[in-house]
C-alpha cells in the first residue's frame, strides 16, 4: 500500500524510504517528486521533477515513462532536472530504449538554482539548491495570480472595466508560495533558501531521529536530523510540514513514535509523517 498524507489542501501520495526508493506525487498540482520506484499510478502526471541523479531517486525514470503508453498517455512527459545531469539522463535512456527496441519519449527542462519556468496556466516553479553530493535541486511551486492594487480596491465595477480597456496598470501579480520539497540535503538548506519555511506546505528529508546517529554523523550522510529541524522549531511558518525520507534501520512505527515523542508541540500540531501506519515499509 501507497502511503498518502494529507497537507492542507493537497494530498501527499507515494513512497520513500531513504536510500530505496522515494517518488511521490501531488495530484492536485499534477506533479511527481522523483522516480526510485515505477508507480503505475503516477506514469498519469504529465510533470516529473527529479531532485538528482542517485539510484534511490531516478533509477525508475525510464520504467515510468514507458508505462505511459499502457495507460493511455501517448504525449512526451516533461522531466524538470537539474541541469548538469540531463546529458546524463538523456543517454541512460537513449540505452534503455535500445534494450527495449522502443524509444523512451520526453522532454528534458533543465534547471538552474534561481530558475522559474512555467509548468502550466498559473503554476510556476523555482529550483533552489540543495546540499548534497553532486548536482541536487529542491522544487518550490508557486502560483502567479493578479491582484487589484490597494489604491484601486473597493471601486466600482464598471470602473474597473473602463480602466481595463484603457490599458491603465491597476492590477499587481503576486505570488503565492504553495509547495515546496527538499530531499537529500544537509539541514542548512533553510538557511539558503529560507523562502521555502513560507510555503504553505513543506515536504522536508528527515532521514535520521534519534541518537543512533549524531547530527554530526548525519551531516558527514549530507542529510538531515531531527534534532536540526526541532532546534529550527519556530522558523517553520508552513501549514503543513511533511517529513519524509526515513531511515530504513527505523520501522514505520517508530518512526511515528519518535517524531510524537520528541518534537515540540506547536510544531508537531503541523508535522504530516510520510510513513505507513503499519509495521513494515512498502515491499
Amino acid at each position: 500500500m501507497l502511503t498518502e498524507v494529507q497537507a492542507g489542501p493537497y494530498t501527499i501520495r507515494g513512497i520513500s524510504v531513504g536510500g530505496v526508493y522515494t517518488s511521490l506525487q501531488v495530484p492536485e498540482l499534477d506533479v511527481v517528486l522523483d522516480a526510485g520506484v515505477p508507480l503505475r499510478s503516477f506514469a498519469t502526471t504529465d510533470h516529473l521533477f527529479l531532485s538528482h541523479g542517485h539510484s534511490d531517486h531516478a533509477s525508475a525514470l525510464g520504467a515510468l515513462l514507458g508505462i505511459r503508453g499502457l495507460v493511455g498517455k501517448h504525449s512526451p512527459a516533461q522531466v524538470f532536472l537539474p541541469a548538469e545531469i540531463e546529458s546524463a539522463v538523456k543517454e541512460a535512456l537513449a540505452a534503455l530504449g535500445r534494450l527495449h527496441r522502443s524509444a523512451i519519449s520526453m522532454e528534458t527542462i533543465p534547471m538552474l538554482p534561481g530558475d522559474t519556468r512555467k509548468v502550466y496556466r498559473d503554476l510556476w516553479v523555482r529550483a533552489f539548491r540543495t546540499h548534497h553530493a553532486g548536482p541536487s535541486l529542491g522544487y518550490q511551486f508557486l502560483k502567479r495570480v493578479t491582484k487589484l492594487k490597494p489604491e484601486h480596491q473597493g471601486m466600482p465595477g464598471e470602473e474597473i472595466a473602463r480602466l481595463r480597456r484603457e490599458g491603465a496598470g491597476i492590477f499587481d501579480e503576486v505570488e503565492r508560495l504553495e509547495l515546496a520539497y527538499a530531499t537529500d540535503t544537509l539541514s542548512k538548506v533553510l538557511e539558503t533558501a529560507p523562502s521555502i519555511l513560507e510555503s504553505r506546505v513543506l515536504i522536508l528529508e528527515c532521514t535520521y531521529l534519534d541518537q543512533k546517529w549524531t547530527v554530526e554523523e548525519t551531516q558527514e550522510r549530507l542529510h538531515t536530523h531531527l534534532d536540526e529541524i526541532i532546534a529550527r522549531a519556530d522558523l517553520f511558518q508552513n501549514e503543513a510540514l511533511v517529513l519524509m525520507h526515513f531511515s530504513q534501520a527505523y520501522g514505520p512505527e517508530q518512526v511515528h513514535d519518535i517524531i510524537r515523542d520528541r518534537v515540540p508541540p506547536a510544531l508537531r500540531e503541523r508535522i504530516k509523517v510520510f510513513a505507513p501506519s503499519s509495521s513494515r515499509w512498502f515491499g
